[in-house]
């Protein structure tokens, strides 16, 4: 169940507060304070919602209300405000004595967009308006980036019409023996060239390509590793 209407709202004026009702309503305040604002209508004798009554003395009746225009400073410091709290207008007002949250939207929305504008400042992000179209145009393009990668970067578009997976690279690393000359090669000075296997003690092994019958073991007599 919601909760019940504050009053009866087929018995209550509407429209514009005349200055009778302001002067009743401001006269019952000062005198009992603002108690309960669903009885509050009928104690003061007035024909108005609860709800009506609590805006009119808050926006208007309230005796520590600032009237007239906001000044430079308070400008400032509701743009300064903005970039912290954002659209929080309560938690605004109650840094700005004497201004309502009402008032301060209002404003905000008439008035200092338009400074901020003027100023090449986006009022939303409170940053340079070309900064903004920047970081704006980065993030379009970085999500554009990431859902080509995820679609195996763009294959189904570039290179793969019919939007085939694109072959995966194989990045395995494989360690084997360095390239080994033939049987019985020689260097430019006629000297024969040991094989890997030489080189490494296993002349007798069954990879060694030198040959079991060469006596020349490491390529020691012709000196082939003086090289």
């Amino acid at each position: 169940m919601g909760r019940s209407p504050c009053c009866e709202k087929a018995h209550t004026n509407k429209g514009a507060w005349t200055r009778e009702e302001d002067e009743r309503l401001v006269a019952y305040i000062q005198a009992h304070g603002e108690g309960c604002w669903r009885s509050l209508p009928k104690s003061a004798g007035l024909l108005r919602c609860g709800k009506s009554c609590r805006l009119r003395w808050i926006n208007y009746l309230r005796p520590d209300l600032k009237r007239g225009n906001f000044t430079e400073k308070e400008d400032e410091l509701i743009i300064k405000l903005h970039s912290h709290f954002g659209n929080k207008w309560s938690l605004i007002a109650g840094r700005l004595p004497g201004r309502t949250d009402n008032e301060i939207k209002n404003y905000w929305n008439t008035r200092i967009k338009r400074k901020l504008l003027s100023r090449g400042v986006d009022p939303l992000t409170h940053r340079p308006i070309n900064e903004s179209a920047i970081d704006d145009m980065t993030t379009s393009l970085g999500a554009v980036l990431e859902e080509e990668i995820t679609s195996g970067f763009g294959c189904k578009n570039l290179k793969n019409p019919d939007g085939e997976k694109c072959q995966e690279l194989n990045l395995e690393l494989r360690i084997c023996p360095p390239y080994q000359h033939p049987p019985h090669s020689m260097d430019g000075r006629g000297r024969n060239i040991p094989c890997f296997y030489c080189i490494l003690g296993l002349k007798n092994s069954k990879d060694c390509s030198c040959g079991s019958d060469s006596d020349d073991f490491l390529a020691m007599k012709n000196g082939a590793l003086d090289y």
